[in-house]
């Protein structure tokens, strides 16, 4: 049972990048059948960030106090720039107020993605800094959610109600986050392997099933937007590869980094914790907002995939050459 629960969590990894598309495509086809489930994805999404939680202690969250820099660069790159560059193409293609320009400024805004943990791991960057790096940001989101949302557009959301958000990111997020945090430090650090062989595959299925039921949410509203689709997508496409970009050469303001650093950079920048943006844009936004949000899951995970065959080939040019 072991051995066969590590095995599935690995192999869903290898294949995350057609899984989630999959997932996707799934949810919006049983639309109709998986409508009834949709208040499942909180509970759902609450126990992935346990699991991801799981593997991270007091002394990785002390660790970034080792890179201040790079961790204020990191959450800049993500936090900063990379919002006013969603909201100025949003802004460009749709409109200042446009509901798509909603959804692609909170792909932005929303925490990094514990995925960007694997891939970092696989890539050669710093598994210890992304890992951190990723916890602090989901346990800072609902102050930086909410906050960033209100001063780009909070006079277009009639119906924003930030307190609710707060209340929300702290059920979802915060709470399963320390749980899990002070799971590892009462285990001393042991949790994580005596639980992956269950916990590890119950977190991958349950990510598909929020992905599935999230595009169930928006399926009815999506469908009459066929014509809209056609710019929408490709402008997603355009965001997610900004974001990718402005990790890696974002990454040079430290002054000659590392590759372990440009490769963090890169994956950090460019992977959001997109199952949470989903969650957020379904309760707190209209359909077409959040279509931008759903349709990121699409590209972010098979553009990760070839960022590292980039590296690797990159690396390996570097090993057969060198200088």
């Amino acid at each position: 049972m072991r051995s066969f629960g590590l095995a599935f969590a690995s192999w869903f990894e290898k294949y995350t990048f057609l899984l989630i598309p999959g997932s996707l495509v799934l949810g919006w086809l049983l639309s109709d059948v998986l409508l009834d489930f949709v208040h499942w994805i909180p509970y759902l999404f609450g126990y992935i960030t346990l699991v991801m939680a799981l593997g991270c202690g007091i002394r990785h969250l002390q660790g970034v106090r080792k890179r201040p820099f790079a961790v204020m660069l990191t959450l800049f790159l993500a936090h900063a720039a990379a919002p006013l560059l969603a909201y100025g193409l949003g802004s460009a293609v749709f409109g200042a107020h446009s509901d798509y320009t909603i959804g692609l400024l909170l792909f932005a805004i929303i925490p990094l993605g514990i995925s960007s943990v694997m891939w970092v791991g696989s890539s050669g960057g710093s598994v210890p800094f992304i890992l951190a790096v990723v916890v602090l940001d989901t346990i800072l989101s609902p102050l930086v959610v909410p906050a960033l949302m209100d001063m780009f557009i909070g006079d277009a959301l009639v119906t924003w109600n930030a307190s609710e958000l707060i209340l929300d990111l702290l059920t979802m997020v915060v709470l399963p986050t320390l749980i899990g945090v002070m799971l590892y430090e009462g285990s001393k650090g042991r949790i994580k392997d005596w639980s992956a062989p269950v916990a590890q595959p119950i977190s991958k299925l349950f990510f598909m099933l929020v992905v599935m039921l999230n595009a169930a949410a928006i399926a009815p509203h999506a469908a009459g937007m066929k014509e809209e689709m056609l710019v929408v997508v490709p402008v997603v496409f355009t965001l997610i590869v900004i974001c990718y970009l402005l990790g890696y050469f974002g990454s040079y303001a430290m002054l000659g980094p590392t590759r372990e650093m440009q490769i963090t950079f890169t994956y950090a920048s460019g992977m959001r914790n997109i199952s949470l943006g989903m969650v957020l844009a379904t309760t707190y936004f209209s359909p077409q907002a959040s279509i931008p949000v759903v349709l990121g899951i699409m590209f972010q995970q098979p553009a990760a995939t070839f960022i590292h065959a980039l590296f690797h080939r990159r690396r390996t040019r570097t090993v057969s050459y060198p200088k």
